[in-house]
């Protein structure tokens, strides 16, 4: 792997984030009983775009936490069971969302997440990787850490980017929480295009 920094991808990304936050985006984040194909969202939080709280709930799978997982982010098995399930919560969302563009750091994994429980009840999936931003991607962008291997930047867990970025917001594996700190990576990567590379030591 080599850092690379190209000043052009760099701008790039910061103008990408400076749109973005133009448009008002709101804030999603989730948590599941995992990452397989077969896992299901036990919490999910959307943010407006000053950061306040609009949808904030667990939800209630259809199968036990496993206790590894449950080790990761704390929602156990107790803490679900008189949530609502995702049928039950998703029109509330959907309501919140419609028209709106979101910003999601690792987009793909949340996306699919929430694919996932709609085909556990049947529910029409309404596409919404048209409406979504990935947070991860633009910031691996500004980063610049470039995986010859992979041919692309290196993506970064949320919590590297929180620090690299020196936020001051945990990654708690919490919905609320992370989302909180997904929304500030994106405005450090937009703030940036404000100051020259020379005045920004604490994003890399």
């Amino acid at each position: 792997m080599t850092h690379i920094v190209t000043p052009s991808a760099r701008a790039a990304a910061a103008a990408l984030a400076q749109a973005a936050l133009t448009g008002r985006p709101l804030y999603l984040d989730t948590e599941t009983t995992g990452l397989g194909a077969h896992d299901e969202i036990i919490e999910v939080c959307l943010l407006e775009d000053d950061g306040s709280v609009l949808l904030a709930s667990l939800v209630r799978p259809q199968h036990t936490i496993p206790a590894d997982v449950v080790r990761v982010h704390g929602i156990t098995n107790a803490m679900v069971a008189d949530a609502p399930t995702w049928p039950e919560l998703w029109p509330q969302l959907a309501e919140q969302i419609e028209g709106r563009r979101l910003a999601i750091y690792n987009a793909d994994f949340d996306l699919r997440m929430m694919r996932q429980s709609h085909a556990r009840y049947g529910l029409r999936w309404a596409r919404l990787e048209r409406q979504s931003l990935c947070i991860m991607k633009l910031y691996a962008q500004f980063r610049g850490d470039w995986n010859q291997a992979y041919r692309s930047y290196r993506w970064h867990s949320l919590e590297n980017a929180g620090r690299q970025c020196g936020i001051a917001l945990p990654n708690s594996h919490r919905a609320a929480d992370d989302a909180l700190l997904a929304r500030a990576v994106l405005h450090a990567i937009a703030g940036a295009a404000l100051h020259a590379p020379s005045a920004e030591p604490d994003l890399f």
